[in-house]
């Protein structure tokens, strides 16, 4: 099955909230209208509670009760909220995914997000934004298993989703891979064209033409939250480092390898979100 036929699939492609399209169209609008889309977020009880839920979660480490979704613009930032909603949106959107293990997954795709956006802040990457494309990176891998099911059981069975040969089986499989579908999905949800361009180049930044510091970030951040599913050794860390991406960012090895917290530190207050 080609792209096309893959995005042309009933099931491959979800419908994302009225909200999440203006908050993604949000990204391209210097002068986007921010009492709009706090009362479109809180006009949805689901949405506004969950915004609320994780406001107030120990990731923000705000010390009083944010009350309302206007209160934590105020007290978080809009960009901030904006990768709260949209994350609540990503999750939302994908139910049951046929053959996949939703809460590996989506704590993989947490732990990459968490990580770019600490990692972020040191390289002069935005965070937020580095948060968002660290976790859509592994999307595509769910609009496959939607709209393909039986061939990706078939991929399943010779290799885990996690293993790191898993980019080069779906190439030799379908000619392309799930970084390559998440670039078009991200095109298709009409995200800037930042973000196809970072997943696409997180698969292998230095195979793209223009070398991409945003997708060699998501690149690390997801090597590392790879190490921590496969259980890598400090050996097996030092192994198999990237420390040639890591040095075009730059990002130096001890940022990653010493002085990182752990992935449940860097997530703590999140995780509810995805389980």
């Amino acid at each position: 099955m080609n792209l096309e036929t893959l995005f042309r699939q009933p099931k491959a492609l979800p419908t994302i909230p009225k909200v999440m399209q203006e908050l993604i169209a949000s990204f391209n609008d210097e002068d986007v209208a921010v009492a709009r889309l706090v009362d479109l977020i809180s006009a949805d009880q689901v949405l506004s509670a969950n915004v609320l839920r994780m406001a107030n979660s120990a990731y923000f480490e705000v010390p009083y009760t944010v009350a309302t979704v206007a209160d934590a613009v105020v007290k978080l930032g809009f960009t901030n909220v904006r990768s709260l909603v949209i994350s609540i949106g990503l999750t939302g959107s994908f139910k049951a995914i046929p053959g996949l293990d939703a809460r590996q997954f989506w704590r993989y795709s947490l732990h990459t997000a968490v990580v770019s956006r600490h990692l972020g802040a040191r390289v002069a990457i935005k965070p937020d934004l580095a948060f968002t494309v660290g976790l859509m990176h592994s999307i595509g891998e769910l609009v496959m298993h939607l709209g393909m099911p039986q061939e990706m059981l078939q991929v399943n069975a010779t290799l885990r989703l996690l293993d790191p040969q898993r980019l080069a089986a779906e190439q030799a499989t379908f000619g392309y891979t799930h970084a390559d579908v998440g670039a078009e999905l991200a095109r298709r949800w009409q995200f800037p064209t930042q973000f196809s361009r970072a997943i696409a180049g997180a698969a292998n930044p230095l195979a793209q033409a223009d070398f991409d510091p945003l997708g060699a970030l998501v690149h690390i951040s997801a090597w590392r939250s790879r190490a921590e599913e496969n259980q890598l050794s400090p050996q097996d860390l030092e192994d198999t480092w990237a420390g040639t991406v890591a040095a075009k960012i730059p990002l130096s090895r001890n940022a990653v390898l010493q002085d990182l917290p752990s992935l449940s530190d860097l997530s703590l207050g999140l995780e509810s979100l995805f389980t």
